[in-house]
Formats: structure tokens, C-alpha cells, sequence
């Protein structure tokens, strides 16, 4: 199991570790600031630095697999390649200092808090979500027309308001009594600890409340200038809205 750092604190860049596993999955450690693929968002990248100051360049993050496939309490680093040497190195019960490219993160970030702001400002299912770092979309499941400048001038307008963003969390009888909070069509909360975590929008007037997994910032003015690029029909019940960072 991997104690996953980044749930309650977004903004930790590191975190001492000790190496737990090494093998095809890539490099399993006791706690992390690394942020694994999922719930549409891009896994995270950056190194860990052995006790001799050797850098590990880490390329992606994954949830661990067991040999089912099935997923496990275990946060897998994936190294780039061409890292043999520095690899033969790390073996269980090595320590290391795991430790995110941030940039990129809080790109992630940025990009995630405001797909949370399209959810309020298109009241409607998504049905597919892609979070990078250079750009992110959301699927909307209707056959309306959306209008880009209309949601461009949306976001700004909640950025500008500079809303609190907060984790929290609900329990599991909660969830099924408010089944309305689940705003995905095609990815389900995580059960079975009886508590599900969630991100909130807004003090005194609610933006958005939903279950979420991902990583956030702490402010909506933290966002910055993000516009929705383009509006795509994707099919009969598919609007697609990218976001993207204004030159």
C-alpha cells in the first residue's frame, strides 16, 4: 500500500520514501507526492533522488494491478528509459526522495479545477473527461449547441471571483441519497471505505460540489486565464468543450 500524500495536500512538491517494490509496473514506494493516472487526469511526472543525489527521472504514474488486472492500494513511479544503472539501485527498502515535476502539476491543476467550473456553468452529464497538461476536455451528453465565448467568458468570471476550493468528504449513505453530486456518466467514485472524497466550490454560494479524486488549487484565481479553444459535435449526444491556456 502506498500512503497517496497529494489527497488531502495538493501543493507538496516532496516527500521523503522508502522503496517498497521494484519491478515491471515500475517502482512501488510507502508514501508519495505522485499523483497516478486517473478519473480522466494525466499521471504525474518527476524524480526521485537517491541518497547520493542521483536523480531517477520518473515519466508517468499508475495505479498498480494485480495479476487479474484488477486495481491495488499501490502507486506505481514509471522510470523513462535508458536508466538501467540508476535502476539496478533501487531495491526494496532503499530510500529516496520522491519529488513531482510542480510545473507541470499545477498546469494539471489549473486545468482540472476548471473542468469543475464547466460542470456548473453546462448543468448537464459528462461523458468523458481528459485532463493534461497542456490541455483538457470535457464530453457533454447533449444535442444542444454550446456556445465557446459564452463559457470562455463564464470561467473568467468565476476566476475573477476568486472562489475558495476545498477537499472534503461525504459518506457512501450520502452519496446514495444525493446521487445528483455524481456529474460522470462513465467513471463511479471509489467505494468501500465508507467515506468518499470530494471537491467543493464556493463559501457561502455553491458552485459545485462533487465526489473527486484529483488534484486541485486552493483559489479559483489561482486558475488564471483558461478559455474554452473549440466546441466539437462528437455525436448525436456529444459535445465536446476543450480548454486551453490564452496566449
Amino acid at each position: 500500500m502506498t500512503q497517496d500524500l497529494f489527497r488531502q495536500d495538493a501543493r507538496l512538491r516532496q516527500t521523503g520514501a522508502t522503496i517498497t517494490a521494484a519491478g515491471p509496473q515500475g517502482i512501488v514506494l510507502d508514501r508519495t507526492v505522485f499523483y497516478p493516472l486517473g478519473g480522466g487526469q494525466a499521471g504525474d511526472t518527476g524524480w526521485l533522488l537517491l541518497a547520493d543525489g542521483q536523480r531517477l527521472a520518473i515519466a508517468d504514474t499508475r495505479k498498480g494491478k494485480d495479476a487479474e488486472g484488477r486495481p491495488t492500494a499501490a502507486i506505481c513511479h514509471v522510470p523513462s528509459s535508458g536508466q538501467d544503472d540508476l535502476l539496478a539501485l533501487c531495491i526494496a527498502g532503499t530510500p529516496v526522495t520522491a519529488e513531482i515535476d510542480w510545473e507541470r502539476r499545477h498546469r494539471l491543476m489549473r486545468f482540472h479545477t476548471t473542468t469543475h467550473l464547466l460542470c456548473h456553468l453546462v448543468a448537464l452529464p459528462v461523458n468523458g473527461c481528459s485532463i493534461t497538461a497542456d490541455a483538457a476536455r470535457l464530453d457533454f451528453h447533449t444535442d444542444q449547441p454550446l456556445d465557446k465565448e459564452a463559457l470562455s467568458a463564464g470561467i473568467a468570471r468565476l476566476v475573477g471571483a476568486a472562489l475558495p476550493v476545498s477537499v472534503g468528504e461525504i459518506t457512501e449513505a450520502e452519496l446514495d441519497a444525493n446521487p445528483a453530486l455524481v456529474k460522470s456518466m462513465s467513471v463511479s467514485p471509489p467505494r468501500g471505505t465508507g467515506a468518499v472524497r470530494t471537491i467543493r466550490i464556493g463559501a457561502g454560494e455553491l458552485i459545485d460540489l462533487q465526489p473527486c479524486g484529483g488534484t486541485h488549487v486552493a483559489n479559483t484565481a489561482e486558475i488564471g486565464a483558461v478559455v474554452v479553444t473549440k466546441i466539437e459535435k462528437k455525436g448525436a449526444m456529444a459535445r465536446r468543450v476543450v480548454l486551453g491556456f490564452a496566449a
